[in-house]
């Protein structure tokens, strides 16, 4: 899209596309999350999306998107790629941040259906949107932070490098429950061999980036 290059914006790794989404990754998107992506009686997400009938779920995901799309600025932005694998749609990895020309720091956030957990896809996709704040953006800093009664998260953080960064009370569905906070620097960033971004140049100038 001429307009709105971001539409062309995708990372590879050695198994999964991510990609900037169409209506219809959207669509299926959808699919997951009615499908499930968590165990009943557990919520790893401090808003509880899921929380919902099937149907609901899958209007609030592409919602959601739709509202990411018209808020993007470089004063605040966030991208949540669809990440497909297998020719699947298999979950979304966002990567957000505010004011980020100045500050240099992203966050990031993911979900994966419930059928395509515990592969390894969850790493390999953060994986994929640390290159691209690192390697493609000129990030200085990652965050991302989960419930402490989340392991399979927390996992995927440390094993990516990242350092305890405190800890903080939330209200999740009106008890409070502590939330470890982590964040990587780039002098602790590895690159991985064999991811790629493609079609970033041309989006540089709605990040507010000149290279």
């Amino acid at each position: 899209m001429r307009h709105w290059p971001l539409t062309d914006l995708s990372i590879t790794t050695s198994r999964l596309e991510l990609r900037y989404p169409s209506l219809e990754d959207l669509d299926e998107l959808g699919d997951r999350a009615a499908e499930g992506v968590h165990d009943d009686g557990f919520m790893p997400f401090a808003v509880p999306w899921t929380d919902a009938e099937p149907e609901d779920r899958a209007r609030a995901t592409l919602q959601y998107q739709f509202r990411q799309w018209g808020g993007f600025s470089p004063a605040g932005w966030s991208i949540d790629f669809v990440v497909v694998f297998e020719g699947q749609v298999v979950g979304t990895q966002a990567i957000e941040a505010t004011d980020f020309p100045v500050r240099r720091e992203v966050a990031t956030g993911s979900w994966l259906g419930r059928r395509f957990q515990g592969k390894g896809l969850g790493t390999e996709m953060r994986t994929a949107v640390l290159h691209l704040a690192f390697e493609g953006l000129g990030a200085e800093q990652a965050i991302t932070a989960a419930f402490v009664d989340n392991p399979a998260s927390l996992a995927v953080t440390r094993k990516l490098g990242y350092r305890e960064d405190g800890v903080q009370l939330d209200n999740r569905q009106g008890k409070a429950v502590t939330t470890q906070r982590f964040r990587l620097l780039r002098d602790d960033w590895h690159r991985t061999p064999g991811i790629e971004i493609h079609n970033l140049q041309r989006c540089l100038p709605l990040f507010g980036l000149t290279s």
